[in-house]
């Protein structure tokens, strides 16, 4: 039996922001059908004939210092595949105005815990952005220098996408996310039900 394991922040752990409880996983181990006839017979565990269990372990508000927690004590048995969104809440606590050091100090800290961790492949999300590009909505969100911000934000994606491929695939969920509309969103930043399918929708053409 394939397992399915979330680690990260909320681009996975996004239940709770809309009113049906579904997140990106779920939907990609078991569509709703009824709120998006598009995927159906799309899920894993249609596709593969067999039950798919999800083991969630992304949480709410982490950074790359909160992964190591995320898989203590962790036993993988059997096929597994892992989902990593990482570097949002990095880049509003510190990174989007860094001079350097702090993303040395991530880069090292994300490929520690992926190193270790005993799930091969891992899908690894890039950050994606609220303001679909717009400076005059970036301004406040991106940091006192929007133009430090900007480049730390690409910085991010670019280190994402360079270290993906070490360890599986990269779901690119910033180039999507730029296609997309206000209503992906809730709280300016969380994925919004619609935006949980979204990422559902990278993460599997990622898979396909």
């Amino acid at each position: 039996m394939l397992t399915v394991y979330t680690f990260g922040d909320s681009i996975l752990d996004c239940a709770h922001y809309n009113d049906h409880q579904v997140d990106p996983a779920g939907l990609l181990v078991s569509n709703r059908d009824d709120l998006f006839p598009e995927f159906q017979g799309r899920d894993l565990t249609t596709q593969l004939g067999e039950p798919v269990r999800l083991t969630r372990a992304a949480v709410d508000g982490s950074t790359v210092d909160d992964l190591p927690a995320q898989a203590r004590g962790l036993t993988v048995l059997g096929p597994a595949v892992a989902l990593l969104t990482v570097g949002g809440n990095d880049l509003i606590q510190g990174l989007l105005d860094d001079r350097g050091p702090g993303f040395l100090a991530f880069e090292r800290q994300l490929i520690a815990f992926l190193d270790a961790l005993p799930i091969r492949p891992v899908l690894l999300g890039t950050v994606y952005d609220p303001t679909f590009g717009d400076n005059d909505a970036a301004n406040g969100l991106f940091g006192g220098d929007l133009d430090t911000g900007r480049k730390n934000f690409d910085r991010m994606n670019a280190l994402l996408a360079e270290i993906a491929p070490r360890y599986g695939l990269r779901v690119d969920l910033h180039a999507h996310f730029l296609t997309g509309h206000p209503d992906w969103f809730i709280r300016t930043i969380e994925p919004s039900l619609q935006g949980a399918s979204e990422v559902r929708r990278c993460v599997l053409e990622a898979l396909e």
